[in-house]
């Protein structure tokens, strides 16, 4: 028999139109899933059972009238726990938070996935406030990777992309703040996507600002193309949503890569050292761009590591995390989290001021380089996945995440699309990602690009 929770949405949703299997059975799959997975890598922080099997079984009354409510109607989808769902707490990985309350709203994604009929299995473990790139919590502990359990999952949608790398859902909202959606992705071995700022709407508005993005995880590139139809809809409230994309993102993903200009730039100009497995993973992978008649050679973006001034806003945005709290919450906080808020409440406008003249600079000159190249393409991340429970590889000499992290961040400072594509594993069998960027607006190149690497088999 078919296993149901091995199948991407799209398997799903013509297996529903076929009669083949409804969303009640493709439910039960995925709420099995969870209760086998749980245990050992801990990627869900809420799982709502009953409520799924409900929404489940009016999604399958409403296929076998041939009435199906919306783009994904039936598909079992997660939400990491930074995003409001209708129906229990948004703890957002802090015992900080209280979860008494009337929790009655839908952040526009989830919003825009109700509409569309999905089901909602529950919510998915993140750090606390999605602070970190790895995903361990005082509220709910360590997140595990599917390939190792003893090893971390990433962060800070670690919860997502172990849920979707283990069948326990077809599809998974994360949240991308300095490579929050990427780097679990790549550790885990799954496709995700951090798409233009704007593009998909955010409520409540992030404490981080405008570095925050949320974006699809799934099996692949076809599913998260899917996803982006369904969750870039608009809502009023969000002011800065952009206008509508004016096309499917779903059709745009058959043009395939030849003609394309791609710069790949294994390690942006010698500034990043990166393990020579997860190098050659990606050099064959850009190798089979090359074969799909994309025109690709090497070339650096010219920019130096923006980290001071990612640091500056984003501890920022960790003050403004807990301005509020008193000090009886301050001292429930994850110790990391309490220490970069303290920086962060320490700097003055004219440092943040400062820190956003960087990063108008960077946007400038990455608008330069993408008019000479299509896309740009990178590792996700120079190393693959480490022991769980640590902000950083032990022994690496790094002080925060962001030193294992130099190819997410800068993206997010200047709001492009970027996508990681799993590539291969290393020796040890944990998966390897190849970022692909595009100019601001060309989500559609991402999903080409990506989607022309699964039909490749790179991705294998």
């Amino acid at each position: 028999m078919t296993d149901l929770s091995a199948l991407t949405a799209r398997q799903l949703l013509a297996g529903y139109e076929k009669g083949e299997f409804s969303p009640v059975d493709a439910t039960r799959a995925a709420l099995a899933r969870i209760e086998a997975v749980q245990p050992l890598v801990n990627a869900f922080v809420r799982v709502d059972t009953e409520e799924a099997l409900a929404q489940a079984e009016d999604s399958a009354a409403r296929w076998r009238r041939k009435e199906p409510q919306g783009l994904v109607d039936g598909v079992p989808v997660s939400v990491k726990d930074i995003l409001l769902m209708r129906g229990g707490p948004t703890l957002r990985g802090s015992r900080a938070v209280r979860a008494a309350g009337d929790w009655d709203e839908d952040a526009p994604s989830v919003a825009r996935l109700r509409e569309h009929g999905a089901v909602f299995l529950g919510k998915t473990t993140t750090p606390e406030f999605g602070w970190k790139g790895v995903t361990d919590s005082p509220l709910s502990g360590v997140t595990g990777n599917p390939y190792d359990p003893s090893r971390t999952a990433g962060g800070s949608s670690g919860g997502s992309a172990a849920a979707v790398a283990l069948g326990a859902g077809a599809l998974s909202l994360g949240t991308d703040g300095g490579g929050s959606v990427r780097i679990p992705a790549s550790f885990c071995g799954i496709f995700g996507l951090k798409p233009t700022y704007g593009r998909v709407p955010l409520y409540p508005s992030s404490p981080f600002g405008t570095l925050a993005h949320v974006g699809p995880m799934t099996r692949d590139a076809a599913d998260a193309a899917l996803l982006m139809d369904v969750i870039s809809g608009p809502d009023w409230r969000d002011w800065s949503q952009l206008a509508p994309g004016g096309g499917s993102m779903t059709a745009a993903l058959e043009g395939g890569v030849k003609g394309l200009r791609v710069a790949y730039s294994p390690s942006f100009g010698g500034q990043v050292a990166v393990r020579p497995e997860v190098a050659a993973a990606v050099r064959a992978a850009v190798g089979a761009l090359a074969e799909a008649g994309a025109y690709v050679e090497e070339a650096d973006p010219d920019f130096a590591d923006p980290v001071e001034a990612f640091h500056t806003l984003w501890f920022s945005g960790a003050a403004r995390v807990v301005q509020h709290f008193g000090k009886e919450q301050r001292e429930l906080l994850d110790p990391g989290l309490r220490e970069i808020a303290g920086m962060g409440a320490r700097y003055s406008a004219l440092d943040y001021l400062a820190a956003v003249d960087v990063r108008m600079d960077l946007g400038r000159r990455m608008g330069r380089f993408h008019s000479a190249y299509d896309l740009l393409v990178t590792p996700t991340l120079p190393i693959t996945a480490f022991e769980g429970g640590a902000e950083v590889p032990r022994g690496s000499g790094h002080r925060r995440w962001t030193g294992w992290t130099p190819f997410t961040y800068p993206f997010n400072l200047t709001q492009q699309p970027a996508a990681s594509v799993p590539c291969g594993t290393d020796a040890d069998g944990l998966p390897v990602g190849l970022q692909v960027v595009a100019a601001r607006h060309r989500d559609d190149l991402v999903l080409r690009a990506a989607h022309a690497l699964y039909g490749a088999g790179v991705t294998a």
